[in-house]
């Protein structure tokens, strides 16, 4: 090897060593300038609050790069106000003294199982105590928003925010992001949320005709747990979920359907290769671990500007009322308050309600179609029979002889 060689002074090598000490110090200190002035750019961004800024800087490489930064950057995007810190003021316990939400039980089920992948180095004690704050900030989320629903997945959501957030600023994010961005999570039905995966293929279709037809031998229910949970569930590095956290918070709600379909196009090879069904459900739902997220979300940005949501099969039938909607203008959805998201889940849990309705009167058409068609049939032949023109046509057909 070259540090080896004993045709080498150890002049030379002593130089070459120099060198590289020279060069590497250079690359740090060029790295450490970039991340100072993207630093800068962020905060600049926060402080006059200009969304474009930061939807751009959430797609570029590291995005907010800190949770410090994050601290400052996410409350601007979710429409609330901190200090410089992070900090928000005129937080209260008062949820406290309200009326227990009807899934407070299973919430406590799954805050149980809670902070598996991280944070990996805090004592028993530390993560029991985590816990209990998720736990927390979930109930008191529900509290405040009684119509909402709790979904299996929405801990792991919240975690991400607890571990990023000082406690003043959790429940503010939490509220409006389940009020004004998830809320077709926490709708009565899931419904809403399945009608979402829909939309998956018709980007995939887009993008990859011939990815697409491959993919639709199965259903899209393979990216349930995914784009309910924002990756949160199946992402087990925190620096990783924090990351993309920036990008899904700074675009558009759909945004994240755009990113699971760029993660599926990443993948071709190695899903044109499964033939079965079955097999291609199962590694379309297994999220890959050595994902490059800054390329992923980079790819989703530029996939999102070739296909918009609006040129996409199936966005028509979109209720107007879906957050894929009411939230396609993060500017738009930022500025809106928590009681225009309560009457977008009133107006969705209407819809639902008559779409169950229809459902069940078309079971009950179909369930009783004998019956149905024997009294169309036998009360059209009585209207028939009894009807003036029926007995002005059978004159008019009689031969004459008989008259």
């Amino acid at each position: 090897m070259g540090n080896t060689d004993p045709d080498r002074s150890p002049t030379v090598r002593a130089t070459e060593d120099l060198s590289n000490r020279i060069e590497k110090t250079d690359t740090d200190d060029n790295d450490s300038s970039a991340f100072a002035r993207q630093r800068a750019r962020i905060l600049s961004a926060c402080r006059r609050r200009d969304i474009d800024d930061l939807q751009a800087l959430a797609v570029s490489n590291g995005g907010f790069l800190s949770d410090a930064i994050r601290r400052q950057a996410w409350p601007v995007l979710l429409g609330f106000h901190v200090d410089e810190h992070g900090e928000r003021k005129g937080g209260s316990d008062s949820w406290r003294e309200l009326e227990r939400h009807r899934d407070e039980d299973q919430v406590k089920l799954d805050v149980d199982r809670s902070f598996v992948y991280y944070p990996d180095d805090d004592t028993q004690a530390q993560l029991d105590q985590k816990k209990t704050e998720l736990s927390n900030l979930i109930t008191e989320v529900l509290r405040r928003q009684p119509y909402l629903c709790y979904f299996q997945g929405y801990h792991d959501i919240c975690q991400v925010f607890l571990l990023v957030l000082p406690a003043s600023a959790r429940a503010a994010a939490v509220s409006r992001l389940s009020t004004l961005r998830i809320r077709d999570f926490m709708l009565p039905s899931i419904g809403p949320a399945t009608a979402q995966l829909r939309l998956i293929p018709s980007i995939l279709a887009a993008a990859d005709p011939a990815l697409c037809a491959h993919v639709s031998r199965t259903e899209p229910y393979f990216a349930l747990s995914d784009t309910l949970t924002m990756f949160a569930h199946n992402v087990r590095q925190y620096s990783d979920i924090a990351r993309l956290f920036d990008a899904l918070l700074a675009r558009e709600q759909i945004f994240t359907l755009y990113v699971f379909a760029q993660i599926v196009l990443r993948r071709r090879d190695e899903l044109l290769a499964h033939d079965e069904p079955d097999m291609l459900h199962f590694a379309l739902s297994k999220l890959p671990q050595d994902l490059d997220l800054d390329a992923i979300v980079a790819g989703a940005a530029r996939l999102f500007e070739r296909h918009p949501p609006e040129s996409l099969r199936g966005w028509r039938a979109v209720s107007p009322a879906s957050t894929l909607k009411t939230a396609r203008d993060v500017r738009r959805c930022a500025a809106q308050t928590l009681d225009e998201g309560r009457a977008y889940f009133e107006v969705q849990r209407r819809e639902l309600e008559w779409a169950q309705r229809r459902e069940k009167a078309l079971k009950a058409v179909w369930a009783n179609r004998a019956l149905i068609l024997a009294v169309v049939v036998g009360a059209g032949a009585v209207y028939f029979r009894k009807a003036p023109i029926w007995a002005n046509l059978a004159a008019w057909s009689a031969p004459s002889r008989y008259f």
